[in-house]
């Protein structure tokens, strides 16, 4: 395989992020109406928005993004960075690619300060769990949730 490249999105990458975007979608079986994509896009681009994106390159082709959203806490000084999403293109999954884009968030939140990294996943994303177990630490806490649209 040839080298990966984990970089910052810029504003030409639309395209290539938005094919992995809906990827992302198509595996947790959601739909994500499209203004929100294009404002979730604006704000990935705006400097002063909490909300950070990284692609995973390989020969000029995106094969895996991640999102982070950098947050106050009242735990700790420095702020908190939530992993929100994390994907790779499945015919590159097993490569490292998700350890990759991982420690580049990881790289990022110490860059801004944060002293803590967290995320979640389904509890039936087994493949991605073999992986998070060995870059991270399983939380005993259980998530609720309440949609208020």
């Amino acid at each position: 395989m040839a080298p990966v490249e984990i970089r910052p999105i810029e504003k030409d990458d639309f395209h290539m992020w938005l094919a992995l975007w809906k990827g992302y979608q198509q595996f947790y079986e959601v739909e994500i109406p499209e203004s929100v994509t294009v404002n979730a896009w604006a704000r990935l681009l705006d400097p002063l928005e909490p909300i950070y994106a990284a692609l995973a390159v390989v020969n000029r082709e995106a094969l895996g993004l991640v999102h982070s959203i950098f947050h106050r806490t009242t735990w700790s000084n420095g702020d908190h960075c939530y992993l929100q999403d994390l994907f790779v293109v499945p015919d590159a999954r097993g490569r490292g690619l998700g350890r990759a884009l991982i420690e580049h968030v990881y790289t990022e939140a110490r860059n801004r300060g944060a002293s803590r990294v967290y995320w979640t996943t389904h509890q039936s994303n087994y493949n991605a769990m073999k992986l998070y177990d060995t870059v991270g630490e399983r939380s005993e806490f259980v998530q609720y949730v309440k949609s208020l649209s």
